[in-house]
């Protein structure tokens, strides 16, 4: 059976038997988790194994928000109290050296947990550029405020999640740091010219084109396509992702679920598939919701297996550490700043 182009949420702490039947009969690539889904650690790894046993692979990705800081779905005391992207943006300003091997540390950190419960893959780092005056949503997500400063933390982090074999997902591509509204709750419009875009919002993405995934920005940038979001606009995501940043990794949209789209189900996903996606995204667990995606998505296209292939094979073979000191370190570090 074709393995499909779509990543589904799951609606609580252990699979109905709906969502088995389900999830069997669409077979989707893989799945995402959310805070809801989260109890303890024995908890997560078994819904883990019955998520990939409803599919009946054993490779199906699990994917997780673990930045850090506000956006991070495991926490204390079960997990690691991994700081946000900011506090590391500030060590950086004085001493970025040091903040890019407690970045590396910390993502080290965080992937050792992800991988001991299983799950593979972590929706991180954010590379978007922040621009004062723009909506928090970005906030202290951000790994600094100029590009620079977000290429050496994001290098870092990706390094990071690689040793300890998670893939990273770089977002939001090519860039969130001038949405003035949020796009879970509306469509940001960003009215920046195309060369302010390419020198600024691209410059993270594009210097870090190499990182295995990403996922897209539910922005409209009038300056490349006056109509569609990114994440449904194939001149953005052939011109620009594609072409301009040279990203070719997985692409998968973000969260079909957002109030930043509009339409039918359906449609959002077809949408984002034509545009060029390699697979839609959907997180909230709604079981209608999900049902009118399965309708659109279509078997994963070649080009798209191997990126996952590709993906997979830049996972490096974690290394010995203490965790305990390895915390400290990273403690220690930003304890100043």
């Amino acid at each position: 059976m074709s393995i499909n182009s779509v990543l589904f949420g799951c609606s609580g702490p252990a699979l109905s038997e709906d969502e088995r039947r389900f999830f069997r009969a669409v077979n989707p690539l893989g799945f995402i988790l959310f805070a809801r889904n989260v109890e303890n650690p024995a908890q997560v790894k078994a819904l883990v194994q019955s998520l990939r046993d409803s599919v009946g692979r054993a490779d199906a990705p699990v994917l997780i928000d673990q930045e850090g800081g506000r956006v991070r779905r495991l926490r204390p005391p079960h997990w690691y109290d991994a700081p946000p992207g900011a506090a590391f943006a500030r060590l950086a300003a004085r001493d970025p050296d040091l903040a890019d091997r407690v970045m590396r540390l910390n993502c080290r950190l965080i992937g050792r947990e992800l991988a001991d419960l299983g799950i593979d893959v972590d929706c991180a780092p954010v590379l978007d550029v922040p621009v004062a005056g723009a909506h928090d949503v970005i906030g202290d997500r951000a790994l600094g405020d100029t590009p620079l400063a977000i290429i050496r933390l994001g290098r870092a982090s990706i390094e990071g999640f690689l040793d300890e074999g998670i893939i990273p997902v770089i977002k939001h591509i090519p860039g969130h740091g001038r949405a003035m509204v949020d796009s879970h709750l509306d469509l940001p419009v960003v009215t920046a010219g195309l060369e302010d875009l390419d020198a600024q919002d691209f410059a993270p993405f594009r210097a870090l084109a190499g990182a295995p995934w990403a996922m897209t920005a539910h922005v409209v940038y009038p300056a490349i396509d006056k109509d569609r979001p990114a994440t449904t606009s194939p001149i953005v995501i052939n011109q620009v992702i594609r072409g301009r940043i040279g990203f070719d990794g997985l692409l998968i949209s973000d969260d079909l679920s957002m109030k930043a789209l509009g339409g039918r189900f359906q449609d959002r996903a077809t949408q984002a598939l034509d545009a060029g996606c390699d697979v839609v995204l959907h997180c909230n667990g709604d079981a209608a919701e999900m049902a009118a995606i399965a309708e659109a998505v279509r078997p994963l296209t070649p080009a798209a297996h191997t990126r996952i292939a590709k993906a997979r094979a830049q996972r490096r073979v974690p290394v010995p550490f203490d965790a305990a000191e390895a915390a400290q370190t990273v403690a220690k570090a930003l304890e100043s700043v």
